[in-house]
């Protein structure tokens, strides 16, 4: 939910004066303005006196609505409140208006217009007959769209009105809001993966916390620290009061690796393999920061999309749900890359990889091919999800071969689990694919350590 709170709008005393009150008259407001003109200059040249104050009566009908709706002093407080701010692509989400009479005088007829970007639809628009003084109304409408992204809302429009119809004038706030359209998430089956490597499974990190078990190595006492865990002994050694560390309990570490670069791919739009490989990274680190593993998400070019640790690490869905939001507006706005190589991504990998890496690639030529199957050497276990963007461009759901296979075999002869993705392809079903390979391939698995993907 979001709350935009723009100031009051006052109708009297705008910069501008009445030329800009005048240039707000209507069609019919213009229309009686120049009858009453035509029909005065008609009397002066016939000599009809009666009809000389029709005319006066006309032309000062739409002049005396411009100066009683320019003086007219009206305030009106007008706000936005998105329920909910974030939305998958393909949902919908509802805007709702309020606007108040702040003021004790009773406003005119009220129009509202909201500025919204032409993907999520026309701009919405109302009529509000009346606002008792002190009074409020509110109206709402709903917005949609098929494409992520980051999407302003507003700034609000009030336009007034005369009862006649003659006169309008337009106040627009200052203030706006963002819609944010994160990509498609899916459910996901949970399997289970076998591997080894440090800071995953049994050999996993350690770090300080608030919970967990002793370690024997004190430290000085800080103000709020339990006093059940003084360490008199320590204490005594050093004259100070010394209490036993904790650290936290060992837990799964994951980094979901997304490739970008725009050679990888061809084609736009909702259905593009761009967009698959989007939505499918969103799916499995949600899927996994459920589960309680520490994720991070990687692209090609080597950033670290925002919202963990230090490390880059975020906590468990969980533990920290602003993580997982961070990283899911990393992904609603994330773009092709220029790079077209996963070097800057490999040199991350090798700094501090460990646990599980989940890739999503496009295309790979035969060096970027060798090159991520030396990122499966930190891992303990690595599964790539590898997308034939030409396949995809043309339709074609048969699934890889010629080039496409060698690629594939590059990567499972360094241990991957690779899994080829053909057009159309449901994430649900590749991902089940992926388990059922791996566990094909380590017949033995049961013996070894089980915990890559539950």
């Amino acid at each position: 939910m979001a709350t935009g709170a723009p100031g009051p709008v006052d109708s009297g005393d705008r910069p501008g004066g009445l030329r800009v009150a005048l240039g707000g008259l209507t069609t019919r407001g213009r229309s009686f303005l120049a009858a009453g003109v035509a029909a005065a200059v008609c009397a002066y040249v016939l000599g009809q006196g009666d009809l000389l104050r029709v005319g006066l009566l006309l032309a000062a009908l739409p002049l005396v609505c411009v100066t009683v709706l320019y003086r007219t002093r009206y305030r009106v407080a007008g706000s936005r409140r998105l329920s909910p701010s974030r939305v998958p692509a393909g949902s919908e989400a509802r805007v709702h208006l309020r606007t108040d009479n702040i003021s004790r005088m009773p406003t005119g007829l009220l129009m509202l217009q909201d500025r919204v970007p032409y993907v999520l639809g026309s701009r919405p628009r109302f009529v509000l007959d009346r606002v008792e003084g002190g009074g409020s109304r509110e109206v709402s409408y709903r917005v949609r769209s098929d494409l992520r992204g980051r999407y302003p809302l507003g700034p609000l429009q009030l336009r007034l009105s005369d009862p006649f119809g003659m006169c309008e004038l337009t106040r627009s706030f200052s203030a706006y809001d963002t819609l944010v359209v994160v990509p498609r998430t899916h459910a996901l089956p949970t399997l289970r993966l076998t591997g080894q490597a440090s800071g995953y499974g049994d050999g996993r990190r350690r770090s300080p916390a608030l919970a967990g078990e002793d370690d024997i190595i004190p430290r000085a006492y800080r103000h709020g620290d339990d006093l059940r865990r003084v360490h008199w002994r320590s204490t005594a050694r050093h004259g100070e009061l010394m209490v036993r560390r904790e650290e936290q309990p060992q837990r799964a570490r994951c980094t979901v690796l997304l490739d970008c670069r725009r050679v990888a791919y061809q084609g736009d739009g909702p259905d593009s393999a761009f967009e698959w490989a989007v939505s499918g990274a969103a799916s499995a680190l949600t899927h996994l920061l459920e589960r309680g593993y520490s994720v991070r998400l990687l692209t090609d070019d080597g950033s670290v999309a925002p919202g963990g640790g230090s490390d880059g690490y975020a906590a468990p869905a969980q533990e920290s749900a602003d993580s997982a939001a961070l990283m899911m507006d990393t992904l609603a706005v994330v773009e092709h890359s220029a790079g077209g190589g996963l070097s800057r991504a490999y040199e991350v990998l090798r700094a501090g990889a460990d646990g599980l890496l989940v890739a999503f690639f496009g295309d790979l030529d035969e060096e970027q091919a060798v090159l991520a199957a030396r990122m499966r050497r930190r891992s303990g276990a690595a599964v790539a999800f590898v997308l034939d963007g030409a396949a995809w461009a043309r339709g074609d759901e048969a699934r890889a071969s010629g080039p496409a296979d060698d690629r594939l075999r590059t990567l499972r002869e360094a241990g991957w689990t690779a899994v080829a993705v053909p057009q159309g392809a449901a994430l649900t079903d590749v991902w089940q694919q992926a388990g059922e390979a791996h566990s094909g391939a380590l017949p033995g698995a049961a013996n070894g350590f089980s915990g890559g993907w539950s």
